[in-house]
C-alpha cells in the first residue's frame, strides 16, 4: 500500500533532527597529558603522576568539573582509577593557561603485568556532563593521555609485617583497597638495602576519638626518623628519608611505627587495640 507523502516527510524530519543532535559536539577546552616519574612501575610501588591541561583559545567551561582517570589493560579492563578535582577549579581556567600538578598513587595489587593505558576526561559530578578534550578519543569523551609499563611485585623490597599488626582487611566495595591496623607499635622487617632510601607510609586515623590527635613516631633500628600527628580521617601519604648509615651493617633492618595512644572500638564485640590504619608501606632505595 502506498504511504501518504506526509508520513515520509515526518520520517525524514525525525531522522535529520536525530543526526543533527548526534553531530553536535562542543569544541575542545584543553589538551590533556599524563606523565609519570618512571615509565615502569612495579605492583605496590608509589608512582608520581603529573597531570597537565593546556587550556585552548576560546575555551568556555560552565562550572567546576572533576578529572576522571582510568588505568586499563589492553583489553579495556580497568586496573584502577584516580578521579580527583584539579589543582585549579575548571571554572577558573583561562584561555592559554597551563594547569599542571602532581599526585602520588600506589599501583594496586592487580593480577596484570604489561602495558597499561591511561584515559582521562572531565565530568560534572551532578549532571554527568563531560567536556570535549583535544586528544585521541576512545568513547564518550574519554581520551588516551598516557601509557605505563607495569612490572611484577617481586621488583620491590619485600616487607614482613611482624609484631603489632592486625590481619589485612579489604574494602567490600573496592577489592583493590586493602589495609591493616597497627597496634600501639607495629614493626616491619626487610633486607637492608644499605643505601639511601625513602620510606613511604599511607595512613588514616580515627581523629574523632583523640584530642589532641595521636602522635606517631617512625623509628629505624630504634632511632626516630620522623614524627607526625595522626590528624587526618582521609588517606594521607608521608615519606621519610633514611640514610645508608642509619641502616647500619646488619643484613636485616626493622622499622617501627609507634602511636602514643591506641583505642578499642566501641560496642564491646571488637576488643582489638588499634593505632592507625595503614594502606601502604613501601621502601624505595635510591
Amino acid at each position: 500500500m502506498r504511504q501518504p507523502v506526509s508520513v515520509f516527510v515526518c520520517v525524514l524530519l525525525a531522522a535529520a533532527t536525530a543526526c543533527s543532535r548526534k553531530q553536535t559536539v562542543e569544541p575542545p577546552v584543553a589538551t590533556p597529558t599524563v606523565t609519570f616519574s618512571k615509565n615502569k612501575a612495579a605492583i605496590g610501588s608509589p608512582l608520581k603522576v603529573t597531570y597537565r591541561f593546556e587550556v585552548l583559545p576560546n575555551a568556555s567551561i560552565d562550572g567546576d568539573y572533576t578529572v576522571f582517570v582510568h588505568v586499563l589493560d589492553p583489553d579495556g579492563e580497568k586496573l584502577w582509577q584516580d578521579d580527583h578535582p584539579p589543582s585549579v577549579p575548571t571554572s577558573q581556567w583561562k584561555a592559554g593557561q597551563v594547569v599542571e600538578y602532581t599526585r602520588t598513587v600506589f599501583v594496586p595489587n592487580y593480577p596484570y603485568i604489561g602495558e597499561a593505558v591511561v584515559r582521562v576526561g572531565l565530568y560534572n559530578t551532578a549532571s554527568g556532563k563531560r567536556l570535549t578534550l583535544n586528544a585521541p578519543e576512545v568513547s564518550r569523551q574519554e581520551y588516551v593521555a598516557g601509557r605505563l609499563q607495569l612490572l611484577p611485585q617481586s621488583e620491590n623490597v619485600f616487607l614482613i609485617h611482624k609484631e603489632g599488626w592486625h590481619p589485612q582487611e579489604v574494602d567490600p566495595d573496592d577489592p583493590v583497597t586493602e589495609w591493616q591496623w597497627t597496634k600501639k607499635v607495629g614493626t616491619i622487617s626487610f633486607r637492608s638495602p644499605k643505601r639511601d632510601t625513602t620510606f613511604y607510609l599511607e595512613w588514616d586515623a580515627r581523629v574523632d576519638l583523640f584530642n589532641p590527635p595521636q602522635q606517631v613516631t617512625v623509628k629505624i633500628g630504634g632511632q626516630p626518623i620522623g614524627t607526625f600527628q595522626a590528624d587526618s580521617k582521609h588517606r594521607t601519604l608521608r615519606s621519610f628519608p633514611i640514610t645508608a648509615a642509619q641502616f647500619g651493617s646488619a643484613e636485616m633492618a626493622e622499622i617501627a611505627i609507634e602511636v602514643d595512644r591506641a583505642f578499642t572500638p566501641a560496642g564491646g564485640a571488637d576488643t582489638r587495640e588499634l593505632g592507625i590504619r595503614v594502606f601502604n608501606a613501601f621502601i624505595e632505595p635510591k
